[in-house]
């Protein structure tokens, strides 16, 4: 699959081009440059040709350890994954400077450029800019408005020549000659008695998405950094450097992870900028979506408003939650903190008792496997099963010993109950008078439920129905 690399100085368009190519919104658009700090990548479509996409920071002139200098050392790092160099630059202004820097640059990379000219969509404004684009030495440019879908067929025809040949063999021809001769023989192998054939929903080929989320400056990025052992993201004792949400593909334990590291959640009132904004709905779409999600929290204030405030969204989001405690090689006296923790556990939220932390430090690499070991025993629990008529003999012994509040001198029976889906464990409860069932009793069964089940650690969602009356 052809790789391309992004690459332009700031506000130029190069997001809004990546995401057309990658047929959704991933990366963040604004008119304000510098938006993207970190280079992302996903899977693409060029009309009827696969591609691999980087989009990359704004490149900068800056070689220092500044947030400028650390943008240009991540999109450097893109570059070394790329076949191809899409070099980006507006057409609606002249030549830059900077785009003739960076064009020397690029031509040092002994890689193929194809230079795109992109905010194409006044043929008056942009005659000059046009123009001037031959003198940055790279041919015929790509004329493209990116944000009305114009000029993706001349870029589709300068790529032609790089694109793979079809008689060329690929290495995984052999593979697929393989599931093909495997799906036609399914049949016959299904029949056989040692065999079996269970079509899970997370195959080894389906990646477990995990995020990373937390407050701002509680060290997520290392965290994601040291799980990779490369500077993946950007990291840095400023507050608030992650914008995008940032996919990355990870092995462990034979399992394949995608990990997601998010930007900071602050309070809603404190955020004013729109950029921030954008990253805080970046953020919870990454929760909404993933299936684990790490909550880092800073060991010195743990478990603070917003800590909880993110931890109950995640609950009611319905997913696997683990709680990260970062910077523990910080914190002197550990005993006492530790029980702190425990604490405010067990009254901020409990009703979701026994959700699994570890105590870790991202910067040292410190119990990053016990932090993992916990994430994949919540995600068991989350997807626990159990039978229906286990459950109802269940339901009668928690009946018998403590009967439902009996409604206008009746009793309330409770007639029959199932586990009707899985993430979260999700049950359905059917009872003569549901609206007359109290809270109380809903929270007696439900507690039931986690303690006889061991379904601790977990949302656990518990549907009260009416049986249907026969008479009526």
């Amino acid at each position: 699959m052809l790789k391309l690399a992004i690459i332009g100085r700031p506000n130029v368009g190069k997001s809004t081009i990546f995401n057309k190519l990658a047929g959704k919104k991933l990366a963040i658009v604004n008119d304000t440059p510098g938006v993207t700090r970190d280079w992302r990548e996903a899977e693409g479509v060029l009309f009827d040709k696969d591609i691999h996409i980087i989009d990359t920071a704004g490149l900068e002139e800056s070689f220092d350890d500044s947030i400028q200098g650390r943008m240009r050392q991540q999109t450097e790092a893109a570059l070394t994954r790329a076949d191809i160099i899409l070099f980006v630059i507006d057409g609606r202004e002249s030549v830059t400077p900077e785009d003739k820097h960076f064009a020397s640059f690029l031509r040092r990379q002994n890689k193929p450029v194809i230079l795109i000219v992109n905010k194409c969509e006044n043929d008056r404004a942009t005659r000059a800019g046009i123009g001037e684009s031959y003198t940055l030495g790279f041919g015929d440019p790509v004329i493209l408005s990116a944000e009305h879908n114009s000029g993706f067929d001349d870029l589709y025809n300068t790529l032609i020549p790089y694109f793979p040949k079809k008689g060329e063999a690929e290495d995984n021809d052999f593979l697929l000659e393989n599931d093909n001769a495997l799906l036609e023989n399914l049949d016959e192998l299904e029949g056989q008695e040692d065999f079996s054939f269970e079509q899970e929903e997370d195959t080894p080929e389906i990646p477990i998405k995990i995020a990373i989320v937390g407050r701002p400056n509680v060290g997520k990025s290392t965290l994601l950094n040291t799980i990779l052992k490369e500077q993946r993201v950007m990291t840095g004792p400023e507050a608030g450097i992650t914008r995008d949400a940032i996919a990355v593909d990870w092995s462990y334990e034979g399992r394949n992870f995608k990990l997601v590291d998010t930007a900071g959640l602050r309070r809603k009132s404190r955020i004013i900028d729109h950029i921030e904004k954008m990253s805080t709905e970046d953020s919870f779409r990454a929760i909404r979506l993933a299936q684990i999600v790490i909550l880092v929290m800073d060991a010195n204030t743990p478990l603070e408003k917003q800590d909880v405030q993110i931890a109950q969204h995640v609950i009611d989001e319905g997913r696997a939650l683990v709680l990260a405690v970062n910077k523990w090689d910080t914190i002197k006296d550990r005993s006492d903190r530790l029980e702190e923790i425990k604490y405010k556990l067990g009254h901020s939220l409990s009703q979701t008792k026994g959700i699994e932390f570890a105590t870790i430090s991202a910067k040292n690499g410190r119990n990053i496997d016990k932090l993992f070991y916990k994430a994949l025993r919540t995600y068991t629990t989350w997807n626990k099963r159990i039978g229906t008529g286990g459950l109802n003999r269940w339901l009668a012994h928690m009946e018998s010993q403590n009967p439902a509040p009996l409604v206008a001198g009746r009793h309330n029976r409770l007639k029959y109950i199932t586990q009707i889906k899985t993430r979260p464990p999700t049950f359905a409860l059917w009872v003569s008078r549901p609206k007359e069932l109290p809270d109380s009793y809903k929270r007696y069964i439900t507690n039931g439920l986690r303690k006889d089940y061991d379904i601790d650690g977990v949302p656990l969602r518990l549907l009260v129905r009416a049986s249907k009356n026969p008479y009526a």
